[in-house]
């Protein structure tokens, strides 16, 4: 029996000037248990949905796969909270890695750390895909609209694999980096191309969000929210063009600017020349 992903529940609201009860629409939040070749490997809080694409994606991103063959077996008991997986060739796993930081240094700039497993998995995104303004506005207006359990609820992320048209496909989830593991899986799963497609993000970019969209291998990542220091260092490095606060008409772009169309460079300084209207 599947699991529901809101329930409802009676509430007492305030509207400014009286109380009233009324029902409301809550996200559920459930734990699952990776058992990985019989050994618990990790446990994660999540939305009930899509439970498939977030394992395979989430043992991509940590590693452990590379591709969907990888897997021998997968079965999920939904209602317990496991997911059983047994590999076709058993995993070595040093689980003092997947938490242990590893320090390195970042284009001879500085220093930059990421844990072991990301040193391994998050990898330079090459692509020539470009985007104009207006695509990155509606993009994010078609991910919002996309997920009717935000609209529900108000309590869930939502990520979005788009190209500069239009979503291919979206995800919904409690935790902002099970949204894109469930993206990720799904691209495995169904071995999509992703050299000409976008992330469009309701969250904040952090570091961690960051790297997924690394190990994805998506080149664009928009959000209507705001990065951080380390995330932005993450995409000069990693070649991955950063759109925060896109909100109304306007947005700011962080870094790998030249992927946006209308910005243009003097080539000799490098010093912005023109900007879209």
């Amino acid at each position: 029996m599947l699991k529901e992903i809101t329930t409802s529940q009676n509430i007492v609201r305030y509207n400014g000037q009286s109380f009233f009860e009324e029902e409301d629409e809550i996200a559920v939040e459930t734990a699952l248990t990776i058992i990985l070749d019989g050994d618990e490997f990790a446990t994660m809080v999540c939305t009930p949905s899509e439970l498939q694409e977030l394992v395979v994606g989430f043992l991509a991103s940590e590693g452990v796969i590379r591709f969907y063959q990888d897997i021998k077996s997968l079965h999920i008991d939904e209602e317990k909270g496991f997911a059983y997986v047994e590999l076709v060739n058993k995993h070595n796993i040093q689980k003092d890695l997947h938490s242990k930081r590893f320090i390195g240094s970042c284009c001879g700039k500085g220093r930059q750390f990421y844990f072991h497993n990301d040193m391994k998995t998050a990898k330079t995104v090459i692509t020539k895909l470009t985007v104009t303004p207006e695509q990155c506005r509606d993009l994010m207006k078609k991910m919002q609209e996309s997920s009717s359990h935000f609209q529900q609820t108000g309590g869930v992320h939502n990520a979005a694999l788009c190209t500069s048209d239009g979503i291919v496909i979206s995800r919904t989830d409690i935790g902002r980096h099970n949204a894109l593991d469930k993206l990720f899986g799904y691209c495995i799963m169904n071995r999509i191309p992703l050299k000409d497609k976008i992330i469009a993000f309701s969250g904040r970019i952090s570091s961690e969000v960051l790297l997924k969209a690394a190990k994805i291998g998506v080149g664009i990542i928009l959000s209507k929210s705001a990065p951080t220091n380390l995330a932005l260092n993450l995409a000069e490095e990693l070649g991955i063009t950063a759109v925060g606060f896109i909100r109304g008409n306007g947005f700011n772009v962080y870094t790998h600017q030249k992927r946006i169309q209308g910005i243009e460079y003097d080539r000799s300084s490098e010093v912005l020349v023109s900007r879209f209207p």
